[in-house]
């Protein structure tokens, strides 16, 4: 979060391309927005959230896939025609909410999936997944870069945080960008993520959870 409002004070343009399919980096501030929001309402909702009872339906992956990234464009959509500061302020004071709510719900059940429990704290390596992904992203788009104090963390997260996605062998850091669709050398390396690159699959039960480390 911290790393994301640092990337967004540095942007000058708005309307620069981002390594996410067709978005620009005020369409990425707003799916930031939006999937902050998604995430505290998740969370707040648990275990009786719309995601939950999405996950109930027991479907494939990949339809589960194609539904989120439906409800990812809608929202983006509706979004009311804001500046990116702005949406990054929305994004920053829904994710600070989750952050500071997530600890004490740690352990409760957050959605069940094909009769497996996922709690809280499972999907909370989703998030910290895709959001070090996006703030990639607005580097990239700024034409700088940016690497994660400890891409280790992130593996483990997305073993157990996007598990319908197989990890590539290599540079722990490298290889949550290429696992997500993304090419580390973009622009010149071709090969844009898409936007739901890594949405859409209940955190996988338990594997190597990192307890008492926030997102």
């Amino acid at each position: 979060m911290q790393a994301i409002r640092a990337l967004a004070a540095r942007v000058g343009d708005w309307n620069v391309p981002t390594p996410c399919a067709e978005w620009q980096a005020l369409d990425l501030a707003g799916h930031l927005r939006c999937v902050a929001e998604n995430c505290l309402e998740y969370l707040q909702d648990s275990p009786d959230s719309r995601l939950a009872k999405l996950f109930a339906q027991d479907a494939a992956a990949a339809v589960l896939i194609r539904q989120q990234a439906r409800q990812n464009a809608t929202e983006l959509a509706v979004l009311p025609p804001e500046p990116g500061p702005s949406r990054i302020m929305a994004f920053t004071v829904s994710a600070g909410a989750y952050a500071d709510l997530m600890p004490e719900m740690w352990d409760r059940t957050h959605l069940i999936y094909r009769g497996t429990k996922y709690t809280v704290g499972d999907h909370a390596g989703a998030a910290c997944v895709e959001w070090h992904l996006h703030a990639w992203d607005l580097a990239k788009a700024i034409g700088a870069d940016y690497r994660p104090l400890d891409p280790e963390l992130l593996v483990s997260a997305w073993h157990w945080g996007v598990p319908h996605l197989p990890l590539a062998p290599g540079d722990a850091w490298e290889t949550v960008l290429r696992s997500s669709g993304r090419s580390p050398g973009w622009p010149e390396e071709k090969g844009p993520a898409p936007p739901s690159a890594t949405r859409g699959a209940p955190a996988a039960p338990g594997r190597r959870r990192v307890r008492g480390r926030r997102a």
